[in-house]
């Protein structure tokens, strides 16, 4: 027997009330079974019940036996002292608070289903690519459509903390703050972290200050990068190379720690001088990265405001003094969707939150628009007849994959719980 489940049934109330009783003998009536709010301290708050004649109001903790009590130090902690209810699966041990008055216990397993055990012991002990692979696609389509509202806006959430914790760190800045997520976005899963430190370590002052001239740009960030440390033959990385020569100095940013970039099993179209090309031309939009990304509200609107030409060295070459065959290195469809779905989307989320407005209609509606992404998990799911019709079901299906099917917590899950009511 494992805590979670012993959780998961007093929070769906799976116990029969008619036959409650302390391991003393005396008659237990649940009023309020009390509120899972998964803190430290007690696992319920809130409850209210009679024990006897006596009624009662405080906390409830829940173990598999009642000596645990003892081996998580509950007996010295003072947040335990409003415990009425000590419910266990086995019952081993008299419990006390730390006033050594004694805690009535309430022993849960001769009052739970047994086939219900059984049923929750299969769906946590399959070993095939999600727990529930065989039966997910019974779940009834309106509880499905819930669930994934309320993880798409799980994953959100944990996007909009990590928005603010880098707002915080940049001076409370909010244009520093877009720029950088949008470069760790620009630089992918392999390059994403080194994007995000270049442009930290140049002052966002600077870039305003330099934004109207492409070059001093593009100067900074494959100077910062450490792309402009060899000894060149074109004309275009020597004048890269001149400016950046002249600001590390004007700027001092001569301390500034060189950060190695890879290039390794990337298409060429995503090597990081291309990305940082392209980020450089963003940077150098006639708007400001901060109403850029704020306009952006619909596929057209997208499409419109990303057609950004990057210098045109770029389109005959994918890294310095190397010509290749011409091709645009304008952003593309692809990748702008996905700029939207992991950088823009988030950062005007974080920002209405901060402005304490409500944008959730309008986040559904553009994430609907873009077209669904594919990856491994996203097949899978689709071969289990999960649709996956736009980003707004990838994204709720990707935080159902790492967050809940990876850590087997079906029963926390609306699809396990779901499954376990049939």
């Amino acid at each position: 027997m494992k805590e979670k489940i012993l959780h998961y049934l007093w929070l769906h109330k799976q116990v029969d009330v008619t036959r409650l009783f302390t391991t003393k003998g005396e008659k237990i009536e649940i009023l309020q079974f009390g509120s899972y709010l998964q803190t430290s301290g007690p696992d319920f708050f809130n409850a209210q019940m009679f024990i006897g004649n006596q009624k009662w109001a405080g906390n409830i903790e829940i173990h598999v036996k009642s000596s645990d009590w003892y081996l998580h130090h509950h007996e010295t902690d003072a947040n335990y002292d409003n415990v009425i209810l000590h419910v266990v699966w086995e019952h081993d041990t008299e419990v006390y608070r730390k006033d050594n008055s004694e805690i009535s216990v309430l022993e849960l397993q001769n009052v739970v289903d047994s086939l219900l055990i059984q049923k929750i012991d299969d769906l946590l002990n399959t070993k095939q690519w999600i727990n529930c692979e065989s039966s997910i696609a019974s779940v009834d389509n309106f509880i499905l459509e819930n669930w994934k509202e309320r993880l798409f806006f799980e994953r959100l959430e944990e996007r909009a903390v990590d928005i603010h914790e880098l707002f915080c760190s940049l001076n409370k800045d909010w244009e520093a703050t877009y720029m950088a997520v949008l470069a760790k976005n620009f630089g992918l899963n392999t390059n994403g972290e080194a994007f995000l430190n270049i442009l930290k370590a140049i002052p966002v002052s600077v870039l305003r200050k330099e934004r109207h001239e492409p070059k001093n740009i593009e100067a900074l960030l494959f100077g910062v990068s450490g792309l402009l440390e060899s000894d060149f033959e074109e004309q275009y990385p020597k004048e890269l190379q001149q400016i950046w020569n002249y600001q590390k100095q004007k700027y001092q940013l001569l301390k500034i720690a060189y950060i190695e970039l890879q290039f390794y099993k990337l298409r060429p179209d995503n090597f990081p001088t291309i990305r940082l090309a392209q980020l450089a031309a963003l940077v150098c939009h006639e708007h400001s990265i901060y109403t850029l990304v704020n306009q952006m509200n619909s596929v057209q609107k997208l499409s419109e405001l990303l057609r950004i030409e990057v210098s045109e060295y770029w389109n005959t070459h994918y890294t310095f003094d190397k010509v290749s065959k011409f091709r645009s290195k304008r952003m593309s469809a692809e990748f702008t969707e996905l700029l939207a779905i992991n950088a823009v989307i988030p950062l005007q989320y974080a920002y209405s939150k901060y402005q304490d407005k409500d944008i959730t209609e309008k986040i559904i509606v553009f994430l609907r628009e873009l077209k669904p992404e594919h990856n491994a998990i996203l097949s899978n799911f689709e071969a289990l007849n999960i649709s996956n019709r736009n980003a707004y079901d990838s994204q709720a299906l990707l935080q159902l994959k790492k967050k809940y099917c990876n850590d087997k917590q079906c029963l926390k899950c609306a699809i396990g719980i779901q499954l376990l009511k049939k």
